[in-house]
């Protein structure tokens, strides 16, 4: 079952919280993102942002704020430092929970004004915290679900054979490696690892010369399954608990010289960083879209693959947005070069509920915390390609910078910032926050 549009949606909702009603903000009440922080000593706590504040959620409970069920539920994932175990207490308790943070924030309940009198304990400025990975993450995988990413990946080493005969009948992906995956703000560290160029007959060691990001939308997995029980596609997507932004951090040269036959390996699991707030499914509710209609002369899915509520409403209206800054913009205080826009929605072959239903057609169980990552997202233009691979066309149309340095591939100082954001008319737009890193050699 799909998550409703329902009171925490309400366009005149207001909340104490002044920031919140920036209508610049990616964080106002009717978002209620998820995460994890730590500002007050050691301790991790869940948090829930609003404007640019943080909800500490354990204060929240403690003061009896909520009710006695979300209370136990925060309890433990203070306790764990990390949220899994309310995803793997479903989709209902955390619906749940919306609402009661919905009451606690807005400036028209009961439940808002004995909040507000106790402001000083409740939050926490955003800027002050240390933000941590929202969930604790067993698995990770990678998929390819962007037709254009891959059409565009074909047509530089496939010219006349760009798109394999089986992506439009199987989502593609590849396991990642869990434990590099960092929060927002973590510096990532240039790799080394074996390349060849094309004039060499063997291989040389050293640091990765063609450093790259991707830009992809991640879906966390909260209810999981039993192995050997695959998840049907209609109810694939009540064990998605919320989305984050993901960057895939990738070395080119390393790939291209270690993929075959296997794919990915050292070339992809030396860091990838997501953004450190879940948004949730029921906070996406307004913002659920069709995906772009498949040619005709496309397949249709194959039944484990198709359902009809799961084509009309299966993704999700997301602007997203890269942004680069080098050292000497910094020094120079030059604002953000924006190297891409685009849209997931149109841009993706394969909703979430279908990478779900997929991974899990043979048996594989999934876990509360699980990541499954898009892939690249990237648009049929120029502008609108996730990555510097295709934005630059593999280093042959390479970007000037304000500076007028130029970037073909990432160099170390370096600062990527992704950012994701939804809107529609009649609701208030919500975002992700910033999935930032800098390149560090």
């Amino acid at each position: 079952m799909k998550a409703a549009i329902d009171e925490t949606h309400g366009l005149e909702l207001r909340s104490w919280v002044d920031s919140a009603n920036d209508p610049t903000t990616d964080f106002p009440v009717q978002n209620l993102a998820l995460g994890m922080f730590r500002a007050r000593g050691d301790r991790a706590a869940p948090g829930a942002g609003i404007g640019d504040q943080i909800v500490d959620l354990t204060a929240a409970a403690e003061s009896a704020l909520l009710d006695a069920g979300s209370a136990k539920l925060i309890e433990a994932c203070a306790a764990e430092g990390a949220l899994n175990p309310l995803l793997e207490a479903g989709p209902e308790p955390m619906r749940a929970l919306r609402r009661a943070l919905s009451r606690v924030l807005r400036d028209d309940t009961d439940e808002g004004r004995d909040a507000r009198a106790r402001a000083a304990t409740l939050l926490v400025r955003a800027s002050d915290a240390e933000h941590l990975l929202p969930v604790r993450i067993g698995d990770y995988s990678d998929f390819y679900s962007s037709v254009h990413h891959a059409s565009n990946v074909g047509r530089m080493f496939r010219p006349d054979n760009a798109l394999l005969p089986n992506y439009k009948w199987v989502p593609i992906g590849y396991h990642g490696r869990a434990s590099s995956v960092v929060p927002s703000g973590q510096r990532v560290y240039r790799p080394f690892g074996q390349t060849r160029a094309d004039s060499e007959a063997a291989p040389q060691f050293g640091p990765s010369q063609r450093l790259d990001y991707e830009l992809e939308v991640g879906a966390v997995i909260g209810r999981g399954n039993a192995l050997g029980t695959p998840i049907p596609i209609a109810s694939a997507d009540a064990h998605i608990a919320g989305l984050c932004l993901v960057n895939d951090w990738s070395a080119r040269d390393i790939q291209t010289w270690e993929y075959q036959p296997l794919g990915p390996f050292l070339a992809k699991s030396f860091a990838t960083t997501i953004s450190p707030w879940l948004v949730t499914r029921d906070a996406l509710a307004p913002f659920r879209v069709p995906l772009a209609d498949r040619a005709s002369e496309d397949p249709a899915p194959l039944p484990y693959l198709a359902d009809a509520t799961d084509r009309s409403q299966g993704a999700f209206a997301i602007e997203l947005s890269v942004w680069l800054t080098s050292a000497r913009m910094r020094e120079e205080r030059s604002a953000p070069f924006l190297v891409s826009t685009g849209r997931y929605e149109s841009s993706v072959y394969w909703t979430p509920a279908q990478l779900v239903a997929h991974h899990t057609s043979n048996g594989c169980n999934l876990r509360p915390g699980d990541l499954l990552a898009s892939g690249t997202v990237s648009g049929p233009a120029p502008e609108s390609r996730g990555c510097l691979l295709e934005r630059t066309w593999r280093g042959t149309e390479p970007l000037t910078l304000p500076t007028g340095e130029t970037r073909r591939f990432l160099e170390d100082g370096d600062e990527v910032v992704m950012r994701g954001r939804c809107e529609r008319a009649g609701f208030r737009p919500i975002g992700f926050g910033e999935c930032r890193g800098i390149v560090s050699g």
